[in-house]
């Protein structure tokens, strides 16, 4: 009778641990969601103010113009907030062999006609030798030109191409927190947890602070960061360590100011690879974010500095460096009992293809737009949100270890060790042996949403020149068809040349004048 009792109790308290991009985008989605829902649940945000946030996650996905819009917050405030910068994909340098001309683009927009055709059997037998991502789309002209994928005359949210953005995470958090605090009615309480005060059930009833405070709740959303203090602290959920697939466990940062205020913003993350990792460059309004992802075992920490150092040139030499260390993996579970944890509290991987903040976008997603009503329905929310995070996982690790696993660069141990298939998972290894004859495909995959498309496998396969001998396209309507949405591509390219503006100029007016609301 106690267990059934028990299973019908309401979830109406929601206690976040932890702040952060993390800890405030899951107490605004929650908020948001409450508030929408006209329900009576209660949001709070306990957070210590001795640790400090890592800081780090300046690349989104186009998702989070999602999440900005549910949560209420306007793109103009956004991009004034965070001296925000707008995204189309990431340019990849010297992943492939090398050479002077080793690079690619792996844009946001899918190739031309995505839904209708598959243009990547019609690329192969192309003349001459254009890099796919420019055969099938547009985007990446737009990159190498400086362009925005929107004009300020377009609505808050829209664009012309596809985009995400670059942030300053430490300004994005400061943001979350006044919107929380101020219109989601979100509660923030400052203190250091000590302990769990614990249910019979198992669950976690409050939380005890220093100074003896409780805080209790019915759901707990773990965003405490590496610390991990209730689904590891409370929990002892095992993590699972993927280092033996993915090797880099260190990264080297820095902040560089412009050299010139009205020096270009770069719409895109460059990624150039370096002997034991690579070095990721973002362009921010004020400065750019420059960081060292490396292999400690394949290079001293010294060593790797000084890599930063030489790319970044004689501006470094007044720059202070911060190193942050990389545990690669996950929980085994990430929802226990009424705990879920959200962000580097559920795991962590290099920074390549910026999942971080997609993923904590995506938990919230699944937390707060079914957000379980009674104790007992928290139990069918666990199961099924650690189903999906665990092949969510699974399919990340998968697609970062692409980048690594088909380049012909032989120069290091680092890069061989990662061309080696002994380190390839299972599916990795079949995925490639079907790509050689087969593109891509939706097919290829278990589920119909994946964190990583089929279009994100064929832009990085393609700009890699991973070997392939596709069939030729079967009928004529399919090569009609190919050449007209060509066709279409290159007038949409020619329209997006003349109508877009330099990228640091739509930023300009934005910050001066706003972008039209939706």
């Amino acid at each position: 009778m106690g267990n059934a009792n028990r299973s019908n109790t309401p979830v109406q308290r929601v206690v976040v641990v932890g702040g952060g991009s993390a800890g405030w985008i899951a107490a605004c989605r929650l908020a948001a969601a409450v508030r929408r829902s006209g329900s009576d649940v209660t949001v709070t945000l306990v957070e210590s103010d001795k640790v400090p946030t890592v800081g780090v996650g300046e690349g989104t996905w186009p998702t989070m113009r999602n999440t900005l819009a549910k949560i209420g917050l306007s793109e103009t405030e956004f991009v004034r907030g965070c001296d925000a910068a707008f995204k189309q994909g990431a340019r990849f340098v010297g992943w492939a062999d090398g050479s002077r001309k080793d690079a690619y683009y792996h844009p946001l927009n899918p190739p031309a006609g995505a839904t209708e055709v598959d243009l990547a059997p019609h690329w192969q037998r192309r003349p001459g030798g254009t890099d796919f991502a420019e055969w099938v789309d547009y985007q990446a002209t737009l990159c190498d030109a400086g362009l925005a994928p929107k004009a300020i005359t377009m609505p808050e949210y829209a664009g012309q191409a596809n985009y995400a953005y670059h942030l300053d995470a430490g300004k994005f958090a400061t943001l979350l927190h006044r919107h929380a605090t101020t219109n989601l009615g979100v509660t923030h309480v400052i203190g250091d947890i000590t302990r769990a005060e614990m249910a019979d059930n198992g669950d976690i009833a409050s939380l005890v602070l220093e100074d003896g405070r409780s805080i209790p709740g019915d759901l707990f959303v773990d965003c405490s960061g590496f610390a991990a203090l209730l689904i590891g602290g409370v929990y002892d959920v095992p993590f699972r360590s993927c280092r033996d697939v993915m090797f880099a466990d260190r990264a080297v940062a820095m902040q560089v100011p412009y050299d010139d205020p009205d020096d270009p913003v770069t719409c895109h993350t460059v990624a150039t690879a370096q002997t034991a990792g690579w070095i990721w460059d973002i362009g921010l309004w004020t400065r750019r974010g420059i960081g060292h992802v490396y292999s400690s075992a394949h290079q001293s920490d010294d060593a790797a500095e000084a890599t930063l150092r030489r790319y970044i040139g004689p501006a470094a030499e007044q720059l202070s460096a911060r190193v942050l260390r990389i545990d690669a993996g996950h929980r085994a579970r990430f929802w226990q009992n009424n705990c879920v944890a959200v962000g580097l509290s559920a795991g962590f991987v290099e920074p390549l293809e910026a999942s971080a903040l997609m993923l904590i976008e995506a938990s919230m997603d699944a937390i707060a737009d079914r957000l379980p009503r009674t104790r007992g329905a928290i139990e069918t929310a666990a199961r099924q949100f650690n189903a999906a995070f665990s092949h969510h996982w699974a399919r990340i690790i998968e697609f970062l270890k692409l980048h690594y696993a088909i380049t012909r660069r032989t120069d290091s141990d680092f890069w061989r060790d990662h061309a080696d298939p002994a380190t390839w998972s299972d599916g990795l290894a079949e995925r490639l042996a079907l790509w050689r004859d087969h593109p891509p495909a939706p097919n290829d995959f278990d589920h119909a949403r994946e964190v990583f498309g089929w279009p994100s496998y064929q832009y990085v396969l393609h700009g890699m020149n991973y070997p392939t001998r596709y069939p030729r396209p079967d009928a004529t309507p399919d090569a009609a068809l190919a050449q007209r949405w060509l066709a279409r591509n290159e007038r949409v390219r020619a329209d997006a040349l003349q109508r877009l503006p330099k990228h640091r100029d739509l930023l300009r007016a934005v910050r001066e004048h706003g972008m039209q609301a939706i």
